[in-house]
């Protein structure tokens, strides 16, 4: 995402129990100097998306997201929905700071669990500025409330042009565990910002159940 406007930044429907319709995530994106990492072609989803066997964890809100790969470390807020009924998008006064759709899956629970986060902001980039620099097979943590901590393994990183933007694939509610993070990507021009979405895709690969070290 880009520095914040009034439109929600996601496109398509978010599935969550019941169909919720989300506004087109267009953001200007105000950073200076390079533009973020897009992601490689050979990261795209090869056949069919994998199933967690992991057993999952209960509901946990999270508190942290951490990606080993990229050296990033940061806290999570709950998102909601806005008058209209898109999903809000993270405030923009702090860069490093990550957002959890609460009234989705959580980390490590049976569903799919979405994160979204700015790619940069006025100031310089973002939380997920270097999100589209993934690889299959990079982990993403997160650090719950009850202590325990969710383990996704990624398996295809993408970037949906918003006018095509797989709905159904990116936000229906998996039967097993599964994650998305989404920030803004694609062709960037000032008069529309980024035209489309990058976004990561992962099953849940292991946990640290609650009282027991990360």
């Amino acid at each position: 995402m880009g520095a914040q406007q009034s439109r929600s930044p996601w496109p398509g429907t978010l599935a969550a129990g019941a169909a919720i319709v989300l506004g087109a995530w267009l953001l200007h994106g105000g950073g200076t100097g390079a533009p973020p990492p897009a992601p490689a072609a050979g990261q795209a989803l090869s056949g069919f998306a994998p199933v967690s066997v992991i057993p999952p964890l209960g509901p946990s809100a999270p508190t942290r997201i951490r990606i080993p790969a990229v050296r990033l470390d940061a806290p999570v807020t709950g998102l909601g929905l806005d008058a209209d009924g898109h999903l809000q998008a993270p405030p923009v006064t702090d860069r490093n700071l990550a957002g959890w759709y609460r009234d989705g899956a959580t980390p490590g629970q049976r569903g799919t669990a979405i994160i979204a986060g700015h790619v940069d902001t006025k100031t310089g980039p973002a939380v997920f500025y270097h999100l589209g620099a993934l690889h299959r097979g990079d982990r993403i943590e997160f650090v719950r409330a009850d202590g325990a901590t969710a383990v996704y393994q990624l398996y295809a990183i993408e970037v949906h042009d918003r006018k095509d933007f797989p709905d159904d694939r990116v936000y229906r509610q998996a039967d097993d565990a599964q994650l998305r993070v989404i920030t803004c990507g694609g062709a960037y021009s000032e008069e529309h910002g980024y035209e489309g979405n990058v976004v990561a895709y992962g099953f849940l690969a292991d946990t640290t159940r609650p009282g027991k070290a990360a």
